[in-house]
């Protein structure tokens, strides 16, 4: 079964350089490494926006999507600094271009401010999800923020109960575990060792049913993996709401989650059922891709 990567960051084809891969490149690597399809995550509405991150703008995440409509797909992103009075117009512009969601959504704001609760509203209203990268402070690196516990998150799922909000970077799965520490610092690492019991994540993803969680990067791929009895666990019970995804910016990046997955299904640690959502069925429901399910697309890969 070939998967669907939901976290990708492109340039459009010719623009690559040392650090970014265009279309061309990630197609080819996609089609060797047994990847069906892609989401492409804006860098912004203008030329250049954040281009140190992600050097992409709507419109060239739009324009590679419309170049390989089988091979990708492209979500939006809004600057809540511009024009806050046309926020939910100019994302219903770019849902008609065929953005299946916001995101990377990346400002660094407090989750519950005033300019991101405008993009929440816009984005509950156009039925588009919205994909965030979270800090763990306002003012600190990129991505929007929460306190320790994910206080603000709360509130939001509970402001928003129609937005699917679809949770991404260190500090948002740094709450998978109970029992750590608070600090700036340790928010923003990667944890070593057991996870212990009463994790934030899970108590959230029980509550409520509008927060997803996205896989990608190292700060999911080491939530998962660090401790892989618990992984398999929450792999198998939170099947339902956990998509797959790399962060690649380019072909010769490698994240390891994708194969500790094809481990865990051979291995009988992780249902196939679970597999088949995780790695496809989810994002082509919740993202209304135009491909197949997993079920469509053949079970002959069984």
């Amino acid at each position: 079964m070939k998967k669907v990567d939901i976290h990708l960051h492109l340039v459009f084809d010719g623009q690559n350089d040392e650090k970014h891969a265009d279309g061309i490149l990630m197609k080819r690597y996609m089609e060797q490494h047994e990847v069906e399809h892609g989401v492409l995550m804006s860098g912004g509405e203008f030329e250049n926006f954040m281009a140190d991150k992600v050097n992409s703008s709507n419109i060239d995440c739009c324009a590679l999507a419309q170049k390989y409509p089988g091979t990708f797909s492209w979500m939006c992103n809004l600057d809540p600094e511009y024009k806050t009075d046309t926020l939910f117009e100019r994302m219903l512009h770019y849902k008609n271009l065929g953005a299946v969601g916001v995101g990377e959504f990346f400002y660094n704001y407090w989750l519950d401010h005033p300019r991101i609760l405008a993009v929440l509203a816009a984005a509950q209203k156009a039925e588009l999800p919205v994909l965030f990268h979270m800090s763990p402070k306002e003012g600190f690196h990129y991505g929007i923020s929460d306190d320790a516990g994910l206080p603000r998150l709360e509130r939001v799922l509970k402001q928003y109960p129609d937005l699917i909000f679809i949770g991404h970077s260190q500090p948002f799965w740094y709450e998978i575990g109970g029992g750590m520490p608070s600090d700036l610092e340790s928010r923003n690492s990667y944890p070593e060792g057991k996870v212990e019991p009463g994790g934030r994540l899970p108590e959230l993803l029980d509550k409520y049913p509008n927060l997803y969680a996205d896989l990608s990067a190292n700060s999911a791929g080491n939530a998962i993996m660090r401790d892989p009895e618990f992984g398999y666990e929450f792999l198998e019970k939170y099947q339902d709401r956990l998509m797959f995804g790399t962060d690649m910016i380019h072909a010769e990046m490698y994240f390891p989650l994708g194969d500790f997955l094809d481990d865990a299904v051979r291995k009988n640690r992780l249902s196939l059922s679970a597999y088949r959502k995780i790695c496809r069925d989810n994002a082509v429901k919740i993202l209304k891709l135009k491909i197949e399910s997993a079920d469509e697309h053949g079970k002959e890969d069984d």
